[in-house]
């Protein structure tokens, strides 16, 4: 049966000498693999679509196993992203992430959405890390390790200092910091921008600018919750950690 999608490459496998097995996310079909012949060999048909990051149309003839692609038309070959081992790092995670919390075969256009608009966004240019925690929040909904950001996760309130708590899941108040020995102290501003970037709308996305001690706390807090909750743990977010550390000591040797 011929099967066709949009969708973006997600994993890529060898598979022999020439060809690629791809597992695509698209937004008819949910996750799919297909076999890409021949798509190492140099003048393969196949050599655009069957990279990681590729956001294309694909035809596919499909049984009840691996699907095999016929056609393939490039839509947007992310090449900023390909070209920065920044941004690559970055991507990399977030296809990753996508693979690791679904199942093929199930159709989900709200993760079809999110992952479209995080690459394409990186892409353009935009914020890398500041799409990463917009991403990594909004998939928390999808692991089912939803924090409480709307009050305190102990008592329901809405006023009063808050802290974040790994143990209680979510904002904790004052007068329940007794409860968590090992509470996280946050800034106001940034228990304030990491709701807002749980509830962000990418539809409207524009440039936003945190500062460094506003990332290094956000970033603190949404890696304590995944390690503690998530049971996740990726080669691509271990990298990623590998990047930061060393982008960090570039700046601060061109500083000096």
């Amino acid at each position: 049966m011929l099967h066709k999608c949009e969708g973006i490459v997600i994993r890529t496998n060898a598979y022999g000498e020439n060809n690629k097995i791809l597992t695509i996310f698209s937004e008819e079909l949910g996750k799919v693999g297909v076999m890409a012949r021949g798509a190492n060999k140099p003048s393969s048909r196949f050599t655009a679509v069957s990279q990681l990051f590729s956001h294309a149309t694909f035809v596919f003839q499909r049984g009840t196993g691996l699907g095999s692609l016929q056609q393939g038309e490039i839509m947007d070959s992310m090449r900023s992203i390909r070209e920065d081992i920044f941004l690559t790092a970055y991507a990399s995670y977030i296809v990753e992430l996508m693979d690791k919390v679904t199942e093929e075969g199930i159709r989900n256009q709200a993760l079809y959405k999110l992952l479209y608009q995080v690459l394409h966004f990186m892409d353009d240019g935009y914020d890398p890390e500041i799409l990463t925690f917009i991403y990594e929040l909004k998939m928390c909904d999808r692991i089912g390790i939803t924090p409480q950001l709307n009050g305190c996760a102990s008592c329901g309130a809405k006023e009063g200092n808050f802290a974040f708590s790994i143990k209680e899941g979510g904002f904790l108040c004052n007068r329940c910091f007794h409860k968590d020995s090992h509470l996280i102290k946050i800034s106001p501003a940034t228990l304030k921008i990491l709701r807002a970037l749980y509830y962000y709308d990418l539809d409207r996305m524009g440039n936003i600018t945190l500062k460094e001690e506003t990332r290094k706390e956000i970033r603190f807090v949404i890696d304590e919750y995944y390690e503690a909750y998530s049971g996740i743990m990726l080669k691509s977010k271990r990298f990623l950690k590998q990047m930061g550390a060393l982008k960090a000591n570039f700046e601060q040797n061109d500083r000096t």
